[in-house]
């Protein structure tokens, strides 16, 4: 059964989801990332010591390409790769001090982006919205991203 407004609900996310990517992007063109960089290294300073393979099923791109990604990023000073302890095979990827502190730039250009697609809402209408966008997501996710859930509900209670 389709209620009032859910028939959009899909264009309604995916607009909401590119016009604040785009905005983002825009402010933070002069960091020197590009969109796929940025995303990787906000993923690998928020979970550092992550597996190459795993980043590559968080960001939803082929491993090659990942690989290519960490290359670049790797050799302008932006992350460390480490073999693994108990296997070399596997390669953990860590953000260097210089990740870390763009990061510090990033989270904070995101939040203004944030404030500025929430404007005219009210305090309540913005925690309804987060709780039904974490609803959906429940709802729709399977086991492989349950890492992704814990770590959304890890940082709404941090903040």
């Amino acid at each position: 059964m389709v209620t009032e407004g859910t028939d959009r609900l899909g264009f309604l996310i995916h607009d909401a989801a590119r016009l604040m990517r785009k905005r983002f992007e825009a402010r933070a063109s002069n960091l020197g990332l590009s969109a796929a960089q940025w995303r990787l290294m906000v993923r690998v300073t928020k979970e550092e010591g992550v597996a190459q393979a795993r980043l590559a099923e968080l960001l939803e791109i082929e491993p090659i390409s990942v690989s290519r990604l960490i290359d670049r990023m790797e050799e302008a000073g932006w992350i460390e790769r480490r073999a693994d302890a108990s296997d070399r095979r596997v390669r953990m990827i860590f953000p260097t001090p210089k990740a870390r502190q763009a990061y510090a730039q990033v989270k904070s250009l995101a939040g203004e982006v944030y404030e500025e697609a929430l404007t005219g809402m009210s305090g309540e209408d913005r925690r309804i919205l987060i709780q039904g966008l974490r609803t959906l997501v429940d709802n729709l996710s399977d086991d492989e991203t349950a890492l992704c859930r814990q770590t959304n509900k890890l940082e709404s209670t941090a903040q």
